[in-house]
Formats: C-alpha cells, sequence, structure tokens
C-alpha cells in the first residue's frame, strides 16, 4: 500500500461539544451522546485507524459514541472470516434462495430477514475454545394445508424404509451368529414409551452402502477362514491406528452454497454487480492491494434485470466494512440482510488471497441491550472493541459481562492502558484561515481556551497516529 504522504491528507473538521439528542434505539429523547466530524476526504489507511479506535461513518459524518455516558453503548464488533463457519439458519438462507433461482420456490414460513432475539445454541469449537452459534428462529405455523400433506407423505415413505432396513439388519445379525465370529457384549435396554424417544434395544441405523460393506466382509471370512482371524482384529482396532479415511460426506462451505451452480433452466437470474460509489475515502490501487482497489463500493443484486438490493462496502487496507444496506421490501421473503452478509464475507475471503492483511468483517456496531441489533453477534467467530484500551475481544468472552452491564471494560488487565492515545498534539497539522500550519504556530494564534481544549479533545480521540497525518480544519 502506498504512503500516506503520497496521498491528499485527510481533512477533518471536528465538532466540539458532546450533545445529548434522540437515540434511534430505545427511543430516548435525549439520552444518545456522541463526538462527531465532518469528513471533506480522508484516505482509506486513516478510516482504518478510526474505526480501529471506535469510530463509524454515515456518509461524510464520522461519528463516536461516547460509551459510559450514552443509553445504548454501541461496540465495534469485526467478523472473522477466515474461521467463519455458517449456521444452520445461515445455510437456510443461502439454500432458500438457491430453491427460490432454480425452481421459483418461495418460502411458506414466516422467517424474519434478521433474528430478534436466539432461539438455538450449537456448541461449536473454534480457535477460542467453545463459542455459542445462534441461529435464526424460524415461524413454521403458517405452513399450508399441501405442504402439511407432503410432509406427511415424507413421513410414511421414511417409515417404510425404516422398517424395510430393520428387517434387513436383523438378517444381518443372524449371517453374524451363524459365522462364528466373535461377538461383544450387548446392554438390554427397556424400550421407551412412544413419543418418548429412540429404542435403544435396537441396532443403530446405518446406511445401506454400510450393510453391503458388512455382508461383503462376512462372506469373504466364511471363505477364507485362515483370514478370519485378520479381519476382526483390523475391525477392532482402534480408529486412529488405522488409515485415515476420505470422508465423501464434507459438508458445504459458504462458497460452495453461495456460488453453487443452477441448472440451464433456472426459473430465476441473480446477477453481482459492483462499482466506485461517492464517498469521502479516496481511492487507492497499490500492486499489493486488491484488484478492485481499495475506496467505498457499491454491490448491486440484479435479479432478473431488475435491482433488488444495494449494501455499500468500504474496501480498506485490513477490512471490509459493511456501510448498510438497502432493498425492495417485495423480495424481503429471501432474508437479504442474512444473504447479503454472508455475500461480503465470502467476498471478504476472496481479498484475502490477493492481500494477506485484509482479513476482517467489519459489521459496524453491536448493542447488547437492543435485542434488534444483537443479531451481529451470530456472524462467530467475532470480537469486540474495547471501549478503554482498544483491544479486541471474542465476543463470548464479553457477553457475561454485558449481562450486567450495558457498559463495560473488556480488557481484563487492569494496568492496560490506550497506547495510541495523544495528549500533546504537536505533530497536528491545523488548517486555519486557508492556510495548514503546525498545531503549535495555530495555538499561538487563537485565544479562546475553549478551542484548544476542543483540538486536545480531538487528539485524544482520534489516537497518535491520526493525529500525525490528518489535518484538522478550523475556520
Amino acid at each position: 500500500m502506498a504512503s500516506w504522504a503520497a496521498l491528499s491528507p485527510s481533512i477533518v473538521e471536528y465538532f466540539e461539544g458532546e450533545d445529548f439528542y434522540r437515540c434511534g434505539y430505545c427511543k430516548n429523547e435525549s439520552g444518545s451522546r456522541s463526538n462527531g466530524m465532518w469528513a471533506h476526504s480522508m484516505t482509506v489507511q486513516d478510516y482504518q485507524d478510526l474505526i480501529d479506535r471506535g469510530w463509524r461513518r454515515s456518509g461524510k459524518y464520522v461519528y463516536k459514541p461516547v460509551m459510559n455516558q450514552t443509553c445504548c453503548p454501541q461496540y465495534t464488533i469485526r467478523c472473522r472470516p477466515l474461521q467463519f463457519q455458517p449456521s444452520k439458519s445461515h445455510k437456510k438462507v443461502l439454500k432458500k434462495m438457491l430453491k427460490f433461482l432454480a425452481k421459483g420456490e418461495i418460502s411458506k414460513g414466516n422467517c424474519e430477514d434478521e433474528p430478534m432475539e436466539p432461539s438455538v445454541e450449537d456448541a461449536v469449537s473454534s480457535d477460542f475454545g467453545l463459542i455459542n452459534k445462534l441461529d435464526i428462529h424460524c415461524d413454521l405455523k403458517t405452513f399450508n394445508d399441501d405442504l402439511k400433506k407432503s410432509l406427511e407423505s415424507e413421513e410414511r415413505k421414511k417409515a417404510k424404509r425404516e422398517e424395510s432396513n430393520e428387517i434387513t439388519r436383523s438378517q444381518d445379525v443372524e449371517e453374524k451368529l451363524g459365522s462364528g465370529e466373535p461377538s461383544c457384549s450387548v446392554k438390554v435396554h427397556t424400550a421407551p414409551q412412544p413419543g418418548r424417544g429412540a429404542d435403544l434395544s435396537k441396532p443403530p441405523c446405518r446406511k445401506a452402502k454400510e450393510i453391503r460393506k458388512e455382508r461383503k466382509r462376512l462372506k469373504l471370512m466364511q471363505q477364507d477362514p485362515a483370514g478370519e482371524r485378520e479381519g476382526f482384529q483390523a475391525q477392532c482396532q482402534p480408529s486412529s491406528l488405522l488409515p485415515p479415511k476420505t470422508k465423501s460426506n464434507q459438508p458445504k462451505s459458504l462458497e460452495d452454497l453461495i456460488f453453487e451452480s443452477l441448472p440451464e433452466n433456472a426459473s430465476h437470474k441473480l446477477e453481482f454487480t459492483r462499482f466506485l460509489c461517492s464517498s469521502p475515502l479516496e481511492t487507492e490501487n497499490s500492486p499489493n492491494g486488491p484488484d478492485c482497489g481499495y475506496g467505498s463500493f457499491h454491490q448491486q443484486y440484479w435479479l432478473d434485470g431488475k435491482i433488488i438490493a444495494v449494501g455499500v462496502i468500504d474496501i480498506l487496507p485490513f477490512c471490509v466494512s459493511s456501510v448498510y444496506l438497502y432493498y425492495d421490501p417485495d423480495y424481503s421473503f429471501l432474508s437479504l440482510g442474512v444473504y447479503s452478509a454472508l455475500r461480503e464475507i465470502a467476498f471478504t475471503r476472496q481479498l484475502h488471497e490477493k492481500t494477506p492483511q485484509l482479513s476482517y468483517y467489519h459489521m459496524g456496531f453491536y448493542i447488547h441491550s437492543c435485542p434488534k441489533m444483537k443479531y451481529k453477534g451470530q456472524y462467530r467467530p467475532s470480537d469486540l472493541l474495547c471501549p478503554e484500551t482498544y483491544v479486541w475481544v471474542p465476543i463470548e468472552q464479553c457477553l457475561p459481562s454485558l449481562e450486567k452491564s450495558k457498559y463495560c471494560r473488556f480488557n481484563q488487565d487492569p494496568e492496560a492502558v490506550d497506547e495510541g492515545r495523544s495528549k500533546e498534539p504537536d505533530r497536528l497539522q491545523v488548517f486555519y484561515k486557508k492556510a495548514i500550519m503546525p498545531y503549535g504556530v495555530y495555538k499561538k494564534q487563537q485565544r479562546d481556551p475553549s478551542e484548544e481544549a476542543a483540538v486536545l479533545q480531538y487528539a485524544r480521540l482520534v489516537g497518535q497516529a491520526c493525529s500525525e497525518r490528518m489535518l484538522l480544519f478550523r475556520n
């Protein structure tokens, strides 16, 4: 990436004060509080540094909540796409889109575009240990009569298949007993009452392929008694001592689900285009950067030649930052909010292949106290930014504290401090009265103590890195 000095410097106009105003989340008329500044222009590196200190842009306005005073603390959240695995609910959304494109099928269930409350928790393994993967709750009460009949028919077919498999298993047991093969002790279980669970006294259900293999092995053992012991010993060896088997049914990856090929006679065609859009961020291209360059982009979703959604993203040196998404409400049944987030995570993975340091997906703010905004925590693994020391902490470590208090310091080290803070912005450049001057020169010209206090507060909020590079615009 090119040095910031080779680019036009970022120019921002800081607004002094921390006024209270109406909160859009809890509707408190005077509960929300934040700092803000207007970005006349900004480099992608400067904005990267700002969002890593809790800032966020809305158009050209860049703001940072006063976390320990605002009614709904907003914690910066980022997902780690390289370790991301779609949950069951994510897969449902992707499969729903695939069925709609391939066959024109529209889901009959009333599935919300974004989850309001977590309904299922699956324990899964990640590089930070066990974490919760929260699934989207779908209301299945709106199935129509035709669909119910179809489900009942499938249940009857399944019951017949299980009955047939049970007969086959009984025959296999008889053959095995007649072959003289040593058998293991079997615990006898009492059959449960109907509707109380599986009957543990019966053999576990197996695939037909496994049954055929078992029959073939038993037949070979009967034909070659000398090899019986060897074959049986191989079967009883621990799995760790046996050569690894190739799994034929590996779970599909995120890319497999998104980019699965459609039949030639597909009912619909979804096209995906990307182009630069107006933004305070300056576009930048680098030999080691992504092919599309850095900057702000529109991602358009075209369905059969009609645009149905537009997502705005910022491609920065170390992350893809999702700004917002707007879509045609007629297509809300496709859960476009979830679908677009999964597409953007997959896109971040693609950019990482060319630009290894670009490995995070920023989703804006996570608001634990607002049920409608907690869905972002379902894209795991993810981290929250400590509002005091600006270090990233895995979200599963933060949730217990957030259950007790809206505002939390996530860094457990009591001695840790903000290493990027700037108390005296000696290297800060100020754009004042149509001239650029060092902060020391500007300080001698202005006489209002409140202006000096505002500049010092700005330097503390943006940190040392941005204080050294960004021009502070003063009238």
